[in-house]
């Protein structure tokens, strides 16, 4: 393994105060500051993630700069500020590939996508500036100061959804930080210690377990998670009524109605699905959703979900625990009956046109069912 030395000095004036401190700290009179770091690093070719690691003054930045150059950024450049984060990205990426780079990250709410940066949450900044940074980096993504202004659940489910997005699209991803508690979460390839000039190698393992634990709750817990939700903040008044809560505190919220219909009598349709920000892009909403269906099925139900969202869509697709009962399609190709059309007629022509560009797509969920007395429990716990 090469070693190379990195040597940074700088001078130092020797003023009144200088060398009163000096004096009072027996320290040598010195004109130059001057620190060496001896670096053993040498990367393989094939890599995905990366993390360089250590306590405040270990010389991180300064590594990180001495290996990846000008690829090191520090997450939080300048965005447009009465703009949307939508126009913060490169003019050559189409919207569709915004969309997907702002969902794979764990930044999954449209509302928000339409908002300036500045008035974003912290962990709302930190998914859209890592989104923007891997979205237009060219070969390696090095990121200063990784996680370093969100709290720390914030910061390990952040993690997962970057890696997993790194992953995915081929890249390289290093995060420089002085937390270690990302680790695990990043499952990263490689890991180096500057202040002991120490690299590890590891063989790619499952991330910690996600434990959700579901509860039966008022409709009226709604207000918590309405405004995320990415169509609509209506709930209907009928709703059976859940929350996920990870290590105690709600991360996810579901919502179950009956739903009639003419030949099968024992359908259930889920309503509404709403992950909190801090919460998503590991797939927390569509375990939580496989979970109600599991209730469901325990019951004797039948559970049917409609949604348009494209990454709801796309890993029900993939999933065996869920049947694609209609495909992708338009609103207004999907309708059927006078009910549905009347309704439709009565919107305004620029509601019509919303709805008549947006996909939606059915599916039936078909995966294990819930032990029957936890599911009979939740469903009829007030």
């Amino acid at each position: 393994m090469p070693s190379i030395d990195i040597v940074r000095e700088s001078p130092i004036v020797r003023t009144a105060r200088v060398m009163q401190v000096e004096g009072m700290f027996d320290l040598s009179p010195s004109k130059i500051s001057r620190h060496v770091w001896r670096v053993d690093f040498e990367l393989p070719e094939e890599w995905s993630v990366g993390v360089i690691v250590g306590p405040s003054g270990a010389g991180k930045t300064t590594v990180a700069r001495e290996l990846f150059g000008d690829r090191l950024q520090e997450a939080g450049a300048e965005w447009p500020r009465d703009k949307s984060v939508l126009d913060g990205f490169d003019q050559n990426l189409s919207i569709k590939q915004i969309v997907e780079i702002l969902s794979s990250v764990g930044f999954s709410s449209p509302p928000s996508w339409l908002k300036p940066y500045h008035v974003l949450s912290n962990g709302e900044k930190f998914r859209v500036n890592l989104a923007r940074i891997i979205a237009q980096s060219k070969d390696i993504a090095v990121v200063d100061e990784f996680t370093s202004v969100v709290d720390r659940q914030v910061a390990k489910i952040g993690s997962a959804a970057i890696a997993k997005t790194v992953r995915r699209a081929g890249k390289k991803f290093v995060a420089v930080t002085c937390h270690y508690d990302v680790i695990d979460w990043l499952d990263p390839d490689w890991i180096y210690e500057p202040h002991i000039n120490k690299i590890t190698w590891r063989c790619l393992r499952r991330r910690p377990s996600i434990n959700i634990t579901i509860k039966r709750v008022h409709k009226s817990a709604w207000k918590y998670f309405m405004r995320h939700h990415y169509l609509s903040d209506k709930l209907h008044h009928s709703s059976r009524c859940f929350i996920g809560f990870i290590d105690g505190a709600p991360a996810v919220f579901g919502a179950i109605l009956s739903f009639p219909h003419s030949i099968v009598k024992n359908y259930q349709r889920e309503h509404r699905v709403v992950c909190l920000p801090d919460y998503q892009g590991v797939g927390i909403g569509n375990a939580f959703s496989a979970a109600l269906g599991g209730i469901c099925r325990a019951l004797g139900y039948r559970y049917i979900s409609i949604t348009s969202h494209p990454a709801m869509i796309r890993a029900r697709a993939k999933s065996p625990h869920w049947n694609m009962k209609t495909p992708p399609n338009c609103y207004t190709k999907m309708m059927t009956g006078v009910n549905t059309s009347k309704k439709y007629r009565q919107r305004t022509s620029k509601e019509q046109g919303a709805l008549a560009n947006r996909l939606r797509a059915t599916f039936e969920y078909v995966g294990p069912a819930m032990d029957f007395e936890v599911a009979k429990k939740l469903w009829n716990a007030e």
